[in-house]
């Protein structure tokens, strides 16, 4: 064992979840290069954040955004990680964790993390195919295996942790159902009437709640096909999670002999009954106590570090602390006695139709209880006025409505009056004292230094008010908010800082948005409302209904009006591919409604001008029986795939360009985008489709294809840049839809791609398509995800139905 010699004491932290991370982090903060760190990781991903497995299965993220630490955050602080492998036995005597590969690692001091295992019920079928848990990445891939539009899930359990399973899956088109033992929802953290309000918001979202109901069984053969439940009723069933509950990973203490009972045994100082073996997180147990909640949990790990870095202090004395929770995008908090009893009286502000529901606790005029749901910005005051014992009598009858009406000018006050230690950052644990500390000794002036040396308001954004508070408060005139031009008058956000608040906070509404952001114009105005919408539509696909009020005229009568008042009509042809029935079909419109005129386009289309608005319906439907469907050259949307003949006739084509420019305009037909968006694919260097002024242009060689991006043949002429070359038909589709996402999810409305990869650098693009390849998979797959709800041909549905609306102003066009 001497060839194992450090001259550091050696450290061995068996689980890579966020606890034991926090208490490396914890270490390399108060002590740097104290231990030599080794990491023993069960999965075979870094450290990530368990608390956004709910995004990632509903989409709204992909795995790199929930990374807490990377590959080379490890590597720059000298730890080993031994990733993929579990530890089977701890060698107390000589000291030496042992890996189930057969990794033999020496220790001065380990350090158990191993977090907490799933409740599996003990019934009928729990073995089969498709019944699964929620708890890691790896669960995330099984459930997106199974969960298609379309598809029966299953939820067992009412508690936080199912119902952010049942949002991800309701997300992803699933037909969800959730089945919960208790009378009401998440009976922990809500008393009845939020929970009503609850399950009432999530019925509302399409999902079906059974409450007071009790599973049975599984009911397959090798793969789960239904849930039974104790009454008999039996419920299809594709995928079943189970989400009833989580115990203490105990299983390897116990093994090796350390005192455990529902979880490992620690002290004040997290030692366990062996002072070489520290314990975090989830799989302790401290004064027959056990925890799941971020806030005590980031306490263990300071105090741990300093413990074994030899510099102890007072050890650990958890105190009450506040759940902040998130469900389908529902802020909700919970404290303290939050149900009552016989000695507490309450004070309650419901407000039903807007969703929001308050209730304080009050014993002696001292708040010990708090609810709050659909509306949590001051529940940080309430907890605090909670956690100092304040005597409340004196504004007892405004205390319900938050701190503005105590004195406190708005909420830059409120979070400035906060002592050091009150958590800003519900995600990622951050106190004020750590965000106020951070701003002056590294000299931060920025909102995102500030995210990036602290992490604060980096994950949901709905704590940014309080952080730039601190940084404006901390540094006074030295504080350099970014200049950005706000979306409009109505508000003072840029465009970037709405979409971002719309993900983060789960705003699935413009008049959610604009009640959560503050705006200041109620119904908002012409600029900002186009834009609301197209930012819905990208962040939400299939859950977000479309608001024709808030588009473009255009837009709305889906077809181009001309400067006399009439309409311009432009039918879709494939890669500018056309046959006599469609030709047939048009000549027969152009005469049957005296259309005064007809042109082929730059974009290889025919083009009927002077339509009347009221015959608008029936030309659509005329169109639509020869198979035509819209061309969208109205909207901010993909208008055209410009081909040549290519291999297939022209003498020096390369490879079959038409059928390349047919098969992405069949995939990114229908998506909407920030600005109009033309694509082209020539079949030889020559380019004869123009594919070096396109917003996406394919350029066919011997070898294979050249992609373009950001090309511009408008007023400002732009040449298109070279994203990448391809060998592969397969690999331009996905190129192509994973540029259009990330396109769709950056650029500014109005922006075209030329405008954005002159702002953002064509590195960046390439960074995020070319030198990424999860992460271009990634977003390939929410482009497509996107596009099943986005490809529905508005001239069928709208020929269908009621005459357009009268024209409005012509103004909005300019």
């Amino acid at each position: 064992m001497d060839g194992f010699k450090m001259s550091r004491p050696r450290l061995v932290v068996i689980g890579n979840g966020m606890a034991g991370m926090r208490t490396v982090e914890e270490i390399l903060s108060a002590a740097p290069g104290y231990f030599d760190i080794t990491v023993f990781s069960g999965e075979p991903q870094p450290n990530y954040d368990r608390i956004m497995l709910s995004p990632l299965l509903a989409g709204d993220k992909n795995f790199t955004d929930i990374v807490l630490n990377d590959y080379d955050w490890y590597e720059a602080n000298n730890i080993r990680l031994i990733a993929g492998e579990h530890v089977d036995w701890i060698d107390r005597k000589k000291r030496i964790v042992r890996g189930a590969h057969g990794n033999d690692v020496p220790y001065d001091i380990a350090l158990l993390a191993t977090g907490s295992n799933p409740f599996v019920l003990p019934i009928q079928g729990a073995e089969l195919d498709g019944v699964q848990t929620f708890r890691t990445v790896a669960d995330v891939e099984d459930m997106l295996a199974v969960a298609k539009p379309g598809c029966k899930a299953v939820v067992i359990g009412g508690g936080l942790l199912g119902l952010e399973a049942a949002h991800g899956l309701n997300l992803r088109g699933a037909d969800v159902t959730v089945i919960h033992l208790m009378p009401t929802l998440m009976e922990r953290q809500l008393d009845a009437s939020a929970a009503h309000l609850l399950e009432r918001a999530l019925t509302a979202r399409g999902m079906t709640i059974l409450t007071a109901t009790e599973t049975a069984a599984f009911v397959g053969d090798e793969q789960v096909r239904a849930v039974r439940l104790k009454d008999g009723t039996e419920i299809e069933a594709d995928l079943v999670v189970m989400a009833v509950g989580i115990r203490p990973n105990a299983g390897l203490a116990r093994a090796v002999g350390l005192t455990c009972n529902r979880g490992v045994i620690v002290d004040d100082w997290m030692r366990t009954s062996d002072p070489e073996i520290f314990a975090i997180g989830e799989c302790v147990e401290h004064d027959g106590e056990v925890f799941g909640l971020v806030a005590p949990i980031w306490e263990m790990a300071k105090i741990a570090a300093n413990a074994m870095t030899g510099n102890q202090g007072p050890g650990f004395c958890p105190t009450v602390s506040i759940a902040r929770l998130k469900v389908s995008g529902i802020d909700m908090v919970s404290a303290g006695a939050f149900m009552g009893d016989a000695t507490t009286d309450d004070i309650v502000l419901r407000d039903a139709s807007r969703g929001i529901y308050k209730r304080l606790v009050l014993r002696e005029n001292r708040i010990v209880g708090i609810v709050a749901f659909g509306d949590a910005r001051d529940s940080g005051w309430h907890f605090q006025l909670m956690k100092d014992e304040t005597d409340i009598e004196t504004f007892r009858d405004s205390v319900i409505f938050g701190p503005a009406l105590d004195g406190a000018a708005g909420p830059a006050e409120v979070v400035l009056a906060l002592p050091d230690h009150a958590e800003i950052c519900g995600c990622n644990g951050i106190a004020k004292g750590k965000i106020v500390s951070a701003i002056s000794e590294f000299g931060l002036t920025t909102l995102e230094a500030v995210r990036a040396r602290t992490k604060a308001s980096s994950s949901c954004g709905s704590c940014t008010m309080q952080v730039e508070a601190l940084l404006k408060a901390t540094i006074g005139n030295a504080y350099a908010p970014v200049m950005v031009k706000s979306m409009c008058t109505c508000t003072d956000l840029s465009h970037d800082e709405v979409r971002r608040r719309i993900l983060g906070g789960d705003l699935k509404s413009i008049s959610a948005v604009m009640q959560a952001l503050e705006w200041k114009t109620p119904d908002g105005c012409h600029s900002c409302r186009p834009a609301l919408n197209f930012y819905l539509l990208c962040a939400w696909p299939g859950e977000y209904v479309d608001d024709a009020q808030s588009r473009f005229v255009n837009e709305r009568m889906h077809a181009n009006i001309q400067k006399d008042g009439t309409f311009s009509v432009v039918p879709r042809m494939w890669g500018g591919v056309t046959n006599a029935r469609e030709l047939r079909a048009i000549a027969d419109v152009v005469e049957k409604f005296d259309i005064p005129e007809v042109k082929i386009t730059g974009g290889q289309r025919i083009d009927m001008l002077g339509v009347r608005r009221e015959d608008l319906p029936a030309v659509w439907r005329d169109l639509n029986a020869a198979g035509l469907v819209s061309g969208h050259a109205y909207g901010k949307a993909l208008r055209t795939v410009k081909t040549c003949v290519g291999s297939e006739w022209c003498r020096f084509g390369t490879q079959n360009s038409t059928a390349m420019g047919i098969a992405l305009e069949k995939m990114s037909w229908g998506s909407w985008h920030p600005h109009k968006v033309k694509m082209a694919v020539s079949g030889c260097p020559r380019n004869c489709a123009e594919s070096s002024i396109k917003d996406f242009g394919v350029i066919a060689t011997e070898a294979g294809w050249d992609l373009l991006v950001g090309g511009n043949g408008g007023i400002k002429l732009r040449g298109a840049e070279l994203l990448c070359k391809v060998t592969m038909a397969d690999e331009v589709l996905e190129y192509c839809a994973a540029f259009l996402q990330v396109y769709r999810e950056e650029a500014l409305y109005l922006e075209r791609t030329a405008h954005w990869i002159e702002r953002v650098g064509i590195d960046y693009v390439k960074s995020r398509i070319v030198e990424d390849a999860e992460g271009r998979a990634a977003l390939a797959e929410r482009f497509h995800h996107a596009q099943q709800f986005a490809q529905v041909d508005p001239w069928e549905e709208r020929s269908a139905g009621p005459t357009p609306p009268s024209y409005v102003d012509v103004a909005e066009l300019v």
